[in-house]
């Protein structure tokens, strides 16, 4: 695997590919304390400057920590795409009904009582830095160049991982 460090626009450009290739998230908030708290998150928009938009219910434990302190670490894991991506910044929390409209679809219906909701919220997660891993190939032609490997001794070009500095 070789390496690419990314900064700037290159660096939330990448964000946001891996963003929204594999969807969910693990949010993890309380990061000064044990245990720390990880929810899984749907990506519902990433902007180009990099910030990536969830809904949230305004009662849950992550709102509550993020209210208390902002900093938060996403993990995206995309499996099927072999895509990686962990995240460090600052998360906010918004109730701006624009926002809320702009981000909610009929399957938040599961969550909430449609997008008026009093309890529903926007969540704003600023990037800082990150790192990633991506593999530019499925998962099982990446198992198959890591098995050649193995029995060759060969070098495959198993993709790129870097950091980004945004």
């Amino acid at each position: 695997m070789s390496t690419q460090n990314l900064y700037n626009q290159d660096a939330k450009d990448k964000i946001k590919q891996i963003a929204e290739a594999v969807d969910f998230a693990m949010m993890v908030t309380n990061l000064g304390e044990k245990p720390l708290n990880a929810v899984p998150m749907s990506t519902k928009k990433v902007e180009e400057d990099g910030s990536i938009w969830f809904l949230s219910n305004a009662n849950s434990e992550h709102n509550k920590n993020i209210a208390a302190n902002s900093e938060t670490q996403l993990f995206y894991n995309g499996n099927k795409n072999m895509k990686f991506l962990s995240v460090y910044g600052n998360a906010g929390i918004f109730r701006d009904k624009d926002i809320i409209k702009e981000l909610y679809s009929s399957t938040d219906d599961a969550w909430f009582e449609g997008v008026n909701d009093p309890k529903i919220t926007a969540i704003k997660f600023a990037p800082k830095e990150a790192a990633y891993w991506d593999s530019k190939s499925n998962a099982l032609v990446s198992l198959f160049k890591m098995g050649k490997a193995a029995v060759t001794g060969e070098k495959q070009d198993l993709g790129v991982s870097g950091t980004l500095k945004v």
